[in-house]
């Protein structure tokens, strides 16, 4: 007999290409690159998080939350405005565990400024992590991964999909992330790599919980009434996304973006 007739279809085992293999995260100690590294641990990935060290979020609580969910896992302080930094980072990855297959973008920043006070100062420091940074660590990557290895950058709906009044330098650098990406799937497709970016529309992380710079928790939970699923979104629910298109599931599939937010920006509006 075989095995499709022996075993219910909803409990065989599916090789998805994930175990064994080992990726690494920017912005990995909080948010949504923590909810990945816990994803990625009950898949079998090992991971190395790349975190800025200014930042107030503690790489050792990330390190634990990681581990209790049975993965190998590493914290490096890397700013990704530093390309020594970054090129350590994924170093790291080669150097501790052996190879480096997946590459996450994530590290980014949030800062309100209306255009008649947004400096030429902010906006290069803007670009300079949230789409250069981007370029940083996928440059990185890029020399240390073989065939079938895997990028994504997160972007966003402001900049992805929507403008944004008061973060034209963000939405500029999110939507600029795009383009990178899909110019990169198509230059690494040859050497077998594959580059994809996730838009995620409003979810609750401690970036957007900042009242000063996003909308805050009561603007969040006003703004999810207006989603057809009828809430905001969930870190780990945008994580699970990034870990489909870094596995085999997704492997024919590159340059692309895939929006996350809930059906928000296919509502009709009233």
């Amino acid at each position: 007999m075989s095995t499709d007739e022996t075993m219910p279809r909803e409990t065989m085992p599916r090789d998805d290409g994930l175990p064994g293999k080992v990726a690494v995260i920017s912005g990995g100690v909080s948010g949504i690159g923590l909810a990945l590294a816990q994803a990625y641990a009950r898949a079998g990935v090992a991971t190395v998080l790349g975190y800025h060290p200014g930042d107030p979020h503690d790489p050792e609580a990330a390190v634990g939350a990681v581990r209790e969910q049975g993965g190998r896992v590493l914290a490096v302080p890397a700013d990704v405005r530093d390309r020594a930094a970054v090129e350590e980072l994924a170093e790291t990855a080669v150097r501790e565990f052996g190879r480096l297959d997946i590459a996450v973008a994530n590290a980014g920043i949030l800062r309100q400024a209306d255009l008649a006070d947004l400096s030429d100062e902010d906006w290069h420091a803007m670009l300079d992590v949230d789409l250069t940074g981007v370029l940083r660590l996928l440059r990185a990557a890029r020399t240390r991964m073989a065939s079938g290895g895997a990028m994504v950058a997160v972007s966003s709906i402001a900049g992805g999909v929507y403008g944004w009044d008061g973060h034209a330098h963000y939405a500029a650098a999110k939507a600029g992330v795009l383009g990178l990406v899909r110019s990169l799937g198509v230059e690494l497709a040859p050497r077998g790599i594959r580059v994809n970016a996730v838009i995620p529309g409003l979810i609750e992380t401690p970036q957007s919980l900042d009242a000063r710079n996003s909308l805050g928790p009561e603007g969040l939970r006003a703004a999810g009434a207006g989603i057809p699923a009828g809430r905001v979104g969930r870190a780990d629910e945008v994580a699970r996304v990034i870990r489909f298109l870094t596995s085999d599931d997704a492997a024919y599939v590159t340059g692309q973006q895939l929006v996350v937010d809930g059906g928000l920006t296919v509502r009709f509006p009233d």
